[in-house]
């Protein structure tokens, strides 16, 4: 399954005179599945290789949560829910239904039996979690699985952040999709593989240091300026693309062969900072971050925060009649993070045509 990927790399060390393990290291250093292109021992060889300067092409560091809490920090934050009309009732909870240590839960995606999917980035699995926090592994070796995102026809596609992060389809076949940009590796982005949303054409938008489009045949073009999404979601007739980033959510026209144009700023975020979205049926907009979740109109209308008792990193609707709001959060403690699902119920309903 990854032959072109290990072709690439290994090809790729080889011309710089250094074969896989034979890089000269006197303690052990992080390589292989389950570590991100960014911190694998051999990735300043592949992008010591580019010949696209980083500086060219590096935004500022995304906004996300607050930093990890000290010693003796509690693990979840008191909160109340308040009402937002048609979306919420007041006095509502959030219920812990799956937990596990390390970077293991995100990109979290609503399924047609009420299910939701997220992916592994240090097991490089793709687990299946039912709303009763029932799970199993859906899939396996995504290498590096950071994200997974799947469009109105079924296609399931994940982003995989391993040496030459690539976004390969996961169903209903497993092949790849794209791997570079302008002929060289998406190492050379110098961000981390992230934020994908899939076009109902079978390609795939993402962000990377930047936004960008992966078409049908594998063509990556980037698009925007100064957008460095955190997350992407399209509208339910996928006319729009909105991109989270530094505290805002931008808007693009899409056209039917993916292209973007028309950029504008829909909307500031309260409180600033932002991660993993999604959209209801009444095309209402869901932003994850550090206040739990706030919630807009299409039109970038402000309406209100569904606070969390943790950081949540991705939002996604399911459950029974899609009348749930299931969400990543990341417990931060002294000995690392907790990566956890949570879910509340919803008086909105999520977009029925799309897993997300």
């Amino acid at each position: 399954m990854r032959t072109n990927r290990v072709c690439v790399a290994l090809s790729l060390l080889a011309g710089a005179g250094i074969a896989s393990g034979q890089i000269p290291i006197t303690t052990p250093q992080p390589a292989g599945p389950g570590v991100q292109a960014r911190a694998d021992v051999r990735e300043s060889v592949i992008r010591g290789m580019c010949k696209q300067p980083l500086t060219l092409q590096q935004g500022p560091p995304p906004q996300r949560g607050r930093p990890g809490p000290g010693a003796g920090a509690t693990e979840s934050m008191a909160y109340h829910v308040q009402a937002i009309p048609g979306v919420i009732e007041a006095d509502q909870t959030w219920e812990v239904i799956w937990s596990e240590s390390g970077n293991n839960a995100d990109g979290i995606i609503g399924q047609p039996d009420g299910s939701v999917l997220i992916a592994q980035n240090d097991d490089s699995d793709v687990l299946k979690i039912d709303p009763d926090g029932h799970f199993s592994v859906a899939y396996r070796d995504t290498d590096t699985g950071g994200e997974v995102t799947q469009n109105k026809n079924g296609e399931l596609f994940v982003t995989e952040r391993a040496l030459v992060p690539s976004i390969w389809e996961l169903a209903p076949k497993r092949q790849l999709l794209a791997d570079s940009y302008q002929g060289e590796a998406l190492d050379c982005l110098g961000g981390t593989l992230d934020s994908p949303s899939a076009f109902h054409t079978g390609g795939v938008y993402f962000g990377d240091n930047g936004l960008y489009y992966a078409d049908p045949q594998g063509k990556v073009t980037r698009y925007g300026q100064d957008v460095f999404p955190n997350d992407t979601v399209l509208s339910a007739d996928e006319k729009t693309l909105y991109a989270f980033s530094r505290g805002k959510i931008y808007a693009f026209d899409t056209a039917e062969d993916g292209t973007l144009s028309n950029q504008r700023v829909l909307a500031t975020i309260p409180g600033g900072g932002n991660d993993g979205g999604d959209i209801d049926a009444d095309g209402r907009i869901y932003i994850g971050g550090i206040a739990g979740v706030r919630v807009f109109e299409s039109d970038g209308h402000y309406l209100g925060t569904i606070p969390a008792p943790f950081d949540v990193t991705g939002t996604t609707f399911s459950g029974p009649d899609k009348r749930t709001l299931f969400a990543t959060a990341a417990i931060r403690r002294p000995g690392g993070v907790i990566a956890t699902v949570i879910k509340i119920p919803m008086l909105a309903q999520g977009y029925l045509g799309r897993p997300r």
